[in-house]
């Protein structure tokens, strides 16, 4: 690595979306086979959002046919698109709906290129036989630097101070500007994010405390708390990384944010409707709080431009006003490294679906997989059903004929999920087995791979 080029970092090696989806396969002896259904003419995907442009090429590069998008779709757009497509891919501002999903007969699987999957209608997609994948753990760093560099900026009204110079008005002032080092920072959900922030934060000199629902074992001095009000009680700085739940809506309100110190500083880049907007303002504007740093909302715009205003949030152009409160448009993952990563992570499980069957990875599926088909005349039979008794037997009565080389099935909730590889079956017998095994009462949705 050259030392005159500032650029230059250390990195591990790096593999291309493509080189990803066959690496887990690619050591076996006898090349593996990229699987392709029988029954479609050809796999269609449509990504939106400016999904990396390496993911994109990773699927054209396997056959399939994609229309890419840089923008979301609403509703009423995704129901008129979405019927001719096999696969979709996402961030976080298309929301898949049940009537989305009802639209969608030929859909096969979601993948949301970031970290939530609650835009996406799971229960609905699982109904319909289709696993939704998700990269839950790509951005982690990204988004654990920019809370450092936020609790950095509030606490030195960095923001106020260059908006000023900007506008020509010289104010150098040392007065509520203070050093992180002896601070304490409360983190409120110690999951991938909270626990990188807490290395991170600690190699500041400051003092992290935690509060999650289970009890994890702490890195570094980092403690864990019992209550959430412990932990206000006690932080200059609160950052939130919890996913949104219903138990965690208006999880900080007017209530936790009276508990928090007399000029204690709030940072949310976990989900908007986590904090009671309208209540933090309060707290903003009385003084209590310092400052404030949001990159998430309840109601965001769904392309860059115009339009974070009060017909979107009632509160947008109060909130806009009030000093020391850095807003960001969502970007805690926005960095090429996690874009890149999330690229490869998703279009990975999406591909090994789409050609192998494998559901590791799903959110909301059964996860099943089996070695991949090395040898000729060799059929996988992908069969996605309810739950229910008696289907096992159902299949097995209708591959007897056969030898059956591989089989594997498990279940999540009231769907369930079996793979199962075959030799020697004729193009005619395939036909007969899927009219078999799909005419079943129990049938969701079976492919058959070759």
């Amino acid at each position: 690595m050259s030392h005159n080029n500032p650029t230059s970092v250390a990195a591990s090696p790096s593999f291309s979306a493509q080189d990803r989806v066959l690496r887990r396969i690619s050591l076996q002896a006898i090349p593996p086979r990229f699987l392709h259904p029988l029954e479609n003419d050809g796999i269609r995907l449509l990504i939106l959002e400016n999904i990396s442009q390496e993911a994109v090429s990773a699927f054209r590069a396997l056959g399939f046919h994609v229309d890419h998008y840089t923008t979301a779709m609403t509703e009423d757009q995704l129901v008129e698109k979405i019927p001719t497509y096999h696969a979709i891919g996402i961030r976080s501002k298309t929301k898949i709906t049940q009537r989305v999903i009802n639209a969608a007969p030929k859909l096969l699987v979601i993948g949301c290129f970031c970290i939530g999957t609650n835009q996406v209608d799971l229960d609905a997609a699982a109904a319909a036989g289709i696993p939704v994948f998700n990269s839950p753990f790509s951005n982690s760093r990204s988004v654990a630097e920019l809370v450092m560099a936020e609790l950095i900026a509030l606490s030195r009204q960095l923001f106020e101070r260059s908006y000023e110079l900007r506008n020509g008005f010289w104010n150098k002032k040392s007065k509520g500007c203070w050093e992180v080092r002896g601070k304490t920072l409360g983190i409120v959900g110690y999951g991938h994010i909270g626990s990188q922030l807490s290395v991170l934060a600690e190699s500041f000199g400051i003092r992290v405390l935690f509060y999650d629902i289970i009890n994890i074992m702490p890195l570094g001095t980092a403690r864990q708390v019992p209550t959430l009000s412990a932990l206000l009680a006690e932080s200059d700085f609160v950052t939130l990384h919890v996913p949104e739940l219903p138990e965690t809506t208006n999880l900080i309100s007017a209530q936790q944010l009276s508990e928090m110190k007399q000029g204690s500083y709030l940072i949310n880049n976990a989900r908007g409707k986590v904090v009671d907007i309208p209540a933090l303002i309060n707290a903003l504007k009385s003084g209590h709080l310092a400052g404030a740093a949001i990159d998430v909302f309840p109601n965001e715009p769904g392309s860059n431009g115009p339009g974070f205003n009060d017909d979107l949030n009632p509160w947008a152009t109060e909130l806009r006003n009030l000093p020391n409160v850095i807003l960001t448009p969502h970007v805690g993952g926005s960095t090429e490294e996690a874009q890149r990563m999330i690229g490869d992570e998703v279009a990975q499980a999406l591909s090994s679906y789409l050609g192998c069957g494998s559901t590791i990875g799903a959110v909301n599926f059964p996860e099943v997989d089996l070695r991949t088909i090395t040898a000729d005349k060799q059929i996988r039979i992908c069969h996605v059903h309810k739950n229910q008794p008696g289907v096992l037997r159902q299949i097995n009565e209708a591959l007897s004929p056969y030898n059956v080389e591989k089989q594997y099935s498990d279940s999540k909730g009231d769907i369930a999920y079996v793979m199962a590889d075959i030799a020697n079956v004729s193009r005619a017998d395939v036909g007969k087995l899927q009219e078999l095994i799909s005419s079943t009462d129990a049938n969701i949705l079976t492919r058959f791979l070759a």
